[in-house]
């Protein structure tokens, strides 16, 4: 569906991206995943025939966004960082203004009016005044504008900047009903929202991408050891003995809840089998026992560090 071949852009002599290469699939929803500064923007605006790159290429569907940019704008929807709204028309009037230059007309517009307006939670809002809208509101309203000529691609440029957190889950779970039928690509610099809504993550730093898989797969790639929560009430000292005996556990830390323990150990389905034992033969009540898994923020910490190594060795 999207496919980039060594994207570079540069602004005057200074490289905002090197290199950039990356394949997403019809359906999916891959997260462009990095710092303000990144590099993320600046793809965004390659792919949506803003401008053109220095070097390489970017297709969309089989269609080269130099070469046939109208073409490949009537397939993307795009939801930029700042909302680009008319301030002074009703949200039924702006979104009849944006299907119309999107050539939309007739019955066919005003039945897509009725169905983004249904879709994004606007009934009660189609004929309010978009200077009247919370900024949640307004993100609704910029989604539905995107998705007005039911385009087949979606480009979200962190779509919940300024949003309180109410109003952050609602926006991502809208765009998780959008999943499947379209394929989204999501910028953000916000961790969880990638690990929550993506299904494959392209993390970039300084202007390259460092690597791309899902959330998942990068967090078991990086993970040396494996680490179990336990919630047990017993002596600390106790605890720490019997949990050393056991042939793989190395480390016993406190967690941040009374009478939650953390313990480190080797990569081993054997392992938790019995720490469960040994606490149950010790007359002690475990309360809950789970694992503990590395965050798409430790995986970004782990690649930039890796990379920054790389660079300076």
């Amino acid at each position: 569906m999207i496919i980039a071949r060594n994207l570079t852009k540069y602004y005057g002599s200074k490289p905002a991206i090197l290199n950039v290469s990356f394949h997403i699939k019809k359906g999916e929803i891959a997260g462009l995943l990095g710092p303000n500064g990144a590099g993320k923007t600046t793809i965004i605006k390659i792919l949506t025939c803003y401008m053109r790159p220095t070097e390489g290429e970017i297709l969309v569907n089989g269609l080269d966004c130099r070469e046939e940019s109208l073409k490949v704008r009537a397939m993307i929807g795009f939801l930029p960082e700042s909302v680009p709204l008319y301030q002074d028309l009703s949200v039924e009037g702006f979104l009849s203004f944006s299907g119309t230059i999107k050539g939309l007309s007739g019955d066919y517009l005003k039945s897509r009016i009725d169905r983004v307006i249904r879709l994004c939670g606007l009934e009660e809002h189609r004929r309010r005044y978009i200077r009247h809208l919370s900024k949640g509101l307004k993100q609704r309203v910029g989604l539905a504008q995107a998705i007005i000529n039911d385009p087949p691609i979606l480009v979200l440029d962190e779509p919940t900047t300024g949003l309180d957190p109410a109003q952050i889950v609602e926006i991502r779970e809208l765009i998780r009903s959008l999943k499947g039928k379209r394929t989204i690509l999501l910028s953000t610099h916000i961790l969880p929202e990638a690990s929550q809504l993506c299904d494959r993550v392209l993390i970039i730093d300084k202007g390259r991408i460092l690597r791309e898989d899902s959330p998942q797969n990068l967090a078991k790639e990086i993970q040396t050891a494996m680490k179990t929560v336990i919630n047990v009430k017993c002596p600390e000292q106790e605890l720490r003995k019997v949990a050393l005996s056991i042939n793989g556990v190395y480390e016993v830390k406190k967690g941040s809840r009374p009478d939650e323990w953390i313990l480190e150990s080797e990569k081993s389905e054997q392992i938790r089998p019995l720490i469960a034992r040994a606490i149950v033969e010790k007359g002690w009540s475990l309360q809950e026992m789970r694992a503990e898994e590395v965050t798409l923020e430790q995986v970004f910490i782990h690649l930039v560090t890796e990379e920054k190594g790389i660079r300076d060795s």
